[in-house]
């Protein structure tokens, strides 16, 4: 098909480039949902009836649609297949679904992690079109009224999800973190409240998330107290920066539960205290307690640090002895996962492109769709997270099995000792 170019390189319809990468986006899923059935019928071929015939078999084509993508609207038309098989435990007959276009799909799950993203940017419902339109070359599906909608479902879904039964999921290590997001929560000083957690199979997970003021023992508190009368189980230890709120709530609904110091706050806290002069080498010497072999290296370490700053910066040195014991918990559990248990990094890496894209918005807004925006972001973010190192060492720490040095203790061994 040819197409009419501009002196300046342009088409009607935007640049030849795009038109080429459209006209590619339009080919490649017809190619793709073709080859996606053929696969399908290929492996069914040997289903037939009691008189021969197939009982998996094409038949046409859907009606076309148009699927906002983020090369621009494309309108697909997906290969229709009759299955006459029955389920035999329900009754029913079997359906073929598309992995690649889901019924009822109008846009890519990309184009749904934006919308959140720009809401959170200070974006306006009735600007969505005329941002979006020149980018994706289409209006379709992304009216002001399908973005009220979609906000409040996106409200609603996370409303399900702070409601949501825990007494099945047992998250053996907890991160927790207050994050402060210039975005449109109903008070000045409001943080968001996140914990993320790790399931006995090694996999990490969303918890909860909330707003709180200033990060108070009585709305962590709250936010506990909700995560345990849903059935939540004391974490085995809890990862938390220095602020007082979450630990005075943690002794308070969790008491069982041992803390960890995030040792970026603290190094981050130490170094802020002293002169630049001596804060490379006072770098040097807190990551010589926290990449220490174990802990009473570790110990050694902390002993070197105060030598050397002790004498001219006691209050600063205070700030790392006072709490070595929750600086150094993390030595007690599996080697493998003493990269994963020493920082709150798993929550602040999450939230790290967020604080990127906020900015301060005029008025409060809504405070429930602010909270729903981040949480559709985490719950997107949530399926790149990686599980723990050695992820079969986290049910043992659940069972209550004692590690030193970071290696397993065999029970002959721990009667021995």
């Amino acid at each position: 098909m040819l197409t009419v170019v501009n002196d300046d390189g342009t088409t009607p319809y935007g640049s030849l480039i795009d038109e080429i990468v459209r006209e590619g986006a339009k080919r490649m899923p017809a190619a793709t949902l073709e080859a996606e059935v053929n696969f399908y019928m290929a492996e069914l071929a040997d289903q037939r009836d009691d008189s021969g015939r197939r009982l998996v078999v094409r038949n046409g084509f859907h009606q076309p649609r148009k699927v906002t993508t983020a090369a621009g609207a494309v309108e697909v038309k997906a290969p229709r297949v009759n299955d006459k098989r029955v389920d035999e435990a329900t009754g029913e007959r079997k359906r073929f679904s598309s992995a690649i276009l889901p019924p009822w799909a109008r846009k890519s799950p990309k184009i749904s992690e934006v919308l959140p993203l720009l809401y959170l940017h200070g974006l306006s419902s009735g600007d969505f079109v005329p941002a979006l339109e020149q980018f994706l070359g289409s209006s379709a599906d992304l009216s002001p009224a399908t973005i009220t909608r979609l906000t409040a479902q996106w409200q609603a879904d996370h409303k399900t999800f702070m409601d949501r039964d825990l007494s099945a999921t047992d998250y053996v290590y907890v991160w927790a973190d207050g994050i402060h997001l210039r975005i449109r929560l109903a008070e000045a000083k409001a943080a968001v409240l996140v914990m993320v957690g790790v399931r006995a199979d090694g996999t990490k997970e969303l918890i909860a998330m909330t707003d709180g003021y200033r990060e108070s023992s009585e709305a962590w508190a709250g936010l506990l107290r909700d995560c345990a009368r849903r059935g939540m189980r004391a974490p085995v230890p809890a990862v938390g920066d220095g602020a007082l709120g979450f630990w005075n709530a943690l002794n308070e609904v969790f008491p069982e539960t041992r803390h960890q110091r995030c040792w970026v706050h603290k190094t981050a806290n130490v170094l802020d205290a002293l002169p630049k002069s001596a804060q490379p080498a006072a770098k040097r010497a807190i990551q010589e307690i926290y990449n220490a072999e174990d802990k009473e290296r570790a110990a050694k370490a902390v002993a070197a640090f105060t030598k050397q700053h002790g004498a001219k910066h006691p209050k600063v040195v205070k700030r790392i002895t006072g709490d070595e014991e929750e600086l150094s918990a993390f030595f007690d559990f599996p080697a493998e996962h003493w990269i994963h248990l020493r920082t709150t990094n798993p929550i602040e890496s999450t939230f790290a492109t967020v604080r990127l894209r906020t900015k301060v918005t005029k008025g409060a807004g809504s405070r429930a769709a602010a909270l729903a925006m981040v949480f559709k972001l985490i719950e997107s973010a949530q399926q790149r997270w990686r599980a723990v190192n050695a992820p079969h060492l986290v049910a043992l720490v659940r069972a209550g099995a004692r590690f030193e040095r970071g290696v397993l203790v065999e029970p002959s061994e721990a009667r021995a000792a």
